[in-house]
């Protein structure tokens, strides 16, 4: 199993994808898992990939660390898979499904992982929430974070706006302040991250100077988290997309 990160330049996020790595292991015992990323961290998908090969694997499966299938997972990781095919490799690679939503369904191990650090965060009694994304300029992928914004609100019984911290407005303290205006007195923040990073810095500060009285930790190896990617796993093979990197052909 290749777990495949976006990747950053923050050395904390690296250190908790490789921890989100172990603890995957730790439930799936006696398959290897493999930590990768698609910029700014080593290895890269086809360098694993090749390193598998070359330890006479024959199989793979690489799993999105993606909370939405926008260019990343549409053009980044196939490229990958496509380099170690031209490298001469011969090994099947299937590519499951991002941890964000899948068409229309948001998993529910999703919402119970933003639910689980929403209560680690200590927020006690809130009455308005914001999810906060870092941000893509694809609007499917932000009508994903809108679907999860919505199952997470009608979870908890209360309104939820989305913000972002990149690329595409409302930025966190915008969000935050627009639901005070609307009449919430406690408004917490669901941090839509896989990593601390200096994204998740920023909606912190931003969130906390607008008058959020709490903002949840990134997911990273929160339990329901890992139930997720074991669920992505269980999917039958035709719902993966299969790829031979053959170089014979």
């Amino acid at each position: 199993m290749v777990l495949v990160a976006h990747g950053s330049r923050d050395p904390r996020a690296a250190e908790a994808i490789r921890g989100l790595a172990r603890a995957v292991s730790v439930a799936r015992p006696g398959q290897p898992v493999l930590a990768s990323w698609l910029d700014h961290t080593e290895p890269d998908p086809t360098t694993v990939l090749r390193e598998l090969a070359a330890a006479g694997h024959s199989r793979a499966i690489l799993v999105p660390l993606l909370l939405t299938a926008a260019y990343h997972r549409r053009v980044d990781i196939p490229t990958a898979v496509e380099a170690a095919q031209r490298s001469g490799l011969t090994i099947r690679v299937d590519i499951t499904d991002v941890l964000g939503p899948v068409g229309d369904e948001v998993d529910p191990a999703l919402l119970a992982a933003l639910r689980h650090r929403l209560a680690e965060a200590d927020p006690g009694r809130f009455d308005a929430l914001v999810l906060a994304a870092a941000g893509t300029r694809d609007p499917a992928a932000r009508a994903s974070v809108g679907r999860v914004a919505r199952a997470l609100g009608a979870a908890l019984d209360m309104p939820t706006r989305v913000s972002y911290a990149s690329a595409a407005p409302p930025a966190v303290d915008v969000a935050v302040q627009r639901l005070r205006a609307a009449g919430a007195q406690r408004v917490a923040v669901a941090a839509y991250f896989l990593a601390p990073g200096l994204f998740h810095d920023a909606v912190t500060t931003a969130a906390r100077a607008a008058g959020a009285i709490a903002v949840s930790a990134p997911l990273t190896t929160a339990p329901d988290l890992v139930n997720l990617i074991l669920h992505r796993l269980s999917q039958p093979p035709h719902a993966l997309v299969e790829h031979e990197v053959d170089g014979s052909r």
